[in-house]
C-alpha cells in the first residue's frame, strides 16, 4: 500500500484512538456502541501505524506530503 496520510492526519487518528480507549476503559459506553467504537478505534490505529487509509483512494484524496522534483 502506498502511504497517503500525512503526519498531522496520523496524530489526529492516534488522539481519537486514545479518546476511544479512555471511553471504553472508563465504561462510559457499553453494549453495541462499545463494540462499534472498538472496531473503529482498531481501524484508526492500524491505518495510523501503516500510514495508509484504504478509503482515501476511493474519494481521491491524500494528506501525505508531495515529493519535490
Amino acid at each position: 500500500m502506498k502511504a497517503n496520510m500525512g503526519k498531522a492526519d496520523r496524530v489526529v487518528r492516534l488522539l481519537l484512538v486514545l479518546a476511544i480507549v479512555l471511553l471504553l476503559a472508563s465504561r462510559a459506553v457499553g453494549g453495541w456502541l462499545a463494540i462499534v467504537l472498538g472496531i473503529v478505534g482498531l481501524g484508526l490505529l492500524i491505518s495510523s501505524i501503516v500510514g495508509s487509509c484504504p478509503l482515501y483512494p476511493l474519494i481521491g484524496i491524500s494528506t501525505a506530503k508531495k515529493d519535490k522534483p
